[in-house]
């Protein structure tokens, strides 16, 4: 793909955004291929319990999303300071918000797990895990929001290299305590847990030196929270709904069968690790719309969302061509029973083809965050989930074929939708701050 404008800062911010973001979906990736050898029940429980920790870390993705936006509008005003304090407020945000969630996941643990129809076998490993990594969610909500904070000052590079230390730790601990320690399912969440608070730390030093430079205060301030709470309520419905796509894919997956979860499990790890990498195109839309706009450059907005869309069409189909070609490389890294691997042959060639589907879904998804257009995707989520319910519960009870066909119907949805207010330019409002 010839270099044209903007392409250099796009690649800039999303190279370096890639290593970050897939930092999640490597710890899952990791530990479903450790987990795997452990045995079917066992990849069905992680299948259980890591949609749903996913779930109750994800909701609040706003954190990192809303606060890209609005750093990065300041920085485009030339306000550094207030951007760093934007930020740090937002962190504090993250704390309070996560100890309310690990008081309800703990106690809540088996409940939830037979919520969504864990098989006898299955459920106890699932509990297990969901318990431990409970204890990571502060850090993770930390991480999202220090995230945040480092993209809007259109840093993207220092994320790759805590998320790279973290993986590796993650991994390290991981083997030693499952398979050196003897601890199971138990050791993986564990390790994960350990990791993921020592990424907190990174980030957290990193921005408190920031903080240092500008002369941004440290202690809480209840309106600077209230702001960030009130601009990350319509992504929280927006993401809320994703959620619900991929918990009712869950469920029904589960109500298959061991192998069935199993393999789905598999599928949307791999799923999980593309969509992060598409994701990385989106973060510097998120970055360069939210510095355009605050600097009023509605020209620049519009012609760098224009090539952002086109590397997303493209990334798209490079990386579902090679989920599909590479399947014989890596599925045996998942899982050595025959069974799953059976089903998961024809559900990865589905989601291969949706790829340049997701590229844009991604992309514009990005645009329209950095541009601070929380409610319009508030609603075109909820217009997806409403109409891809009654599709996933009447061919995903067919086979894991029919499931994920109607999660590609999903993803069409919303990137008709995205597409369609794209083109309006109601989005375009500059300022520091949005109206």
């Amino acid at each position: 793909m010839r270099l044209r404008p903007h392409d250099r800062e796009i690649l800039t911010l999303a190279v370096p955004a890639f290593g970050a973001l897939i930092a999640e979906p490597l710890f899952l990736m990791a530990d479903s291929a450790i987990v795997g050898h452990l045995g079917t029940a066992q990849l069905a429980g992680l299948g259980v319990s890591a949609a749903l920790l996913a779930t109750l870390v994800n909701v609040f993705v706003f954190l990192a999303y809303a606060t890209t936006s609005a750093v990065a509008r300041r920085i485009g005003s030339g306000d550094r300071r207030a951007a760093v304090q934007q930020g740090i407020d937002g962190i504090w945000l993250a704390l309070l918000i996560s100890v309310v969630v690990v008081a309800a996941a703990v106690p809540l643990a088996r409940p939830i797990v037979d919520l969504f129809g864990a098989s006898s076998s299955a459920a106890p490993y699932a509990v297990d895990y969901l318990r431990v990594s409970s204890f990571g969610i502060p850090a993770m909500l930390i991480v999202l929001a220090a995230t945040g904070v480092l993209r809007g000052l259109q840093d993207t590079r220092t994320p790759l290299v805590v998320a790279v230390a973290g993986f590796s730790a993650n991994l390290l601990l991981n083997l030693t305590l499952v398979y050196g320690a003897g601890l199971g399912i138990r050791g993986s969440a564990l390790g994960t847990v350990v990791a993921q608070w020592g990424m907190a730390a990174a980030y957290l030093t990193v921005v408190l030196r920031g903080a240092r430079r500008t002369g941004a205060s440290l202690t809480p301030d209840v309106s600077g929270i209230r702001a960030s709470a009130t601009a990350g309520v319509p992504l929280l419905v927006r993401t809320l709904s994703l959620r619900a796509i991929l918990l009712i894919a869950t469920a029904v997956a589960a109500r298959l069968g061991n192998t069935a979860i199993a393999s789905h499990q598999v599928a949307m790890s791999l799923w999980s690790f593309l969509a992060f990498a598409l994701d990385a195109i989106a973060i510097a839309g998120q970055a360069l719309i939210g510095r355009c706009l605050g600097a009023g450059d509605v020209a620049g907005a519009r012609a760098a969302t224009r090539r952002m869309v086109q590397w997303g069409v493209g990334t798209g189909a490079v990386l579902g061509a090679l989920l599909i070609v590479a399947q014989p490389l890596y599925l045996p890294l998942f899982t050595s029973d025959p069974g799953v691997q059976r089903q998961l042959l024809p559900v990865l060639v589905v989601a291969g083809v949706m790829q340049p589907v997701c590229g844009v879904v991604f992309v514009l998804d990005g645009v329209l965050m950095g541009a601070g257009d929380g409610p319009y995707l508030a609603w075109a989520m909820l217009a997806t989930l409403a109409l891809y319910a009654p599709v996933a519960l009447a061919f995903g009870t067919r086979g894991l074929v029919g499931l994920w066909g109607a999660i590609g119907f999903a993803m069409v949805v919303r990137m008709v939708s995205m597409a369609l207010r794209a083109r309006t330019g109601a989005w375009l409002v500059t300022g520091a701050v949005r109206a």
